[in-house]
């Protein structure tokens, strides 16, 4: 961690803008969708956050997992986010443009696109610097499609 002496060097330890042009993809990746990475340690000297972004194809999805310790936050910018978590995915709330999903460490979970005419684009923020995630043997995350089932009278 720096110290007060180093941070006071705010040119070169101050405010670091990550322009569009500029996040990374050379992070992990799952087919159907592609993450880029914006703020990390090497990027802009983050030592407590990463950040990024990802875009989910139509009926992409991830396998089950968790991320440890890791709290993570999704703000979903476009489309209709799918998740589904719980010992054996037993729960399933959709995310909609506007929406900050939150997801606790240790929980077992599933992110989809269960939508065929759209994708999902999300900002990510994680507590750590470190790519954890656990892939889980769930069967049920092999269920999928899964049908979507909006919430009576919602017309978002």
């Amino acid at each position: 961690m720096r110290d007060r002496a180093e941070v006071q060097d705010w040119k070169e330890h101050g405010v670091r803008i990550v322009r569009a042009g500029e996040l990374d993809s050379n992070t992990a990746q799952t087919p159907g969708m592609t993450r880029a990475a914006a703020i990390t340690h090497a990027r802009t000297g983050a030592e407590k956050l990463w950040a990024g972004t990802v875009v989910v194809a139509p009926r992409a999805h991830t396998a089950a997992h968790h991320h440890g310790e890791v709290e993570t936050v999704l703000y979903v910018i476009r489309g209709h986010a799918l998740l589904r978590w719980g010992d054996h995915l037993e729960f399933a709330e959709e995310a909609h443009p506007g929406d900050f999903i939150f997801i606790p460490p240790w929980v077992p979970h599933q992110e989809l696109n269960a939508r065929t005419d759209e994708v999902v684009e999300a900002v990510v923020v994680r507590s750590g610097q470190e790519p954890v995630v656990i892939n889980l043997d769930i069967a049920e995350a092999a269920e999928f499609p899964v049908p979507f089932h909006p919430r009576a009278g919602e017309n978002r």
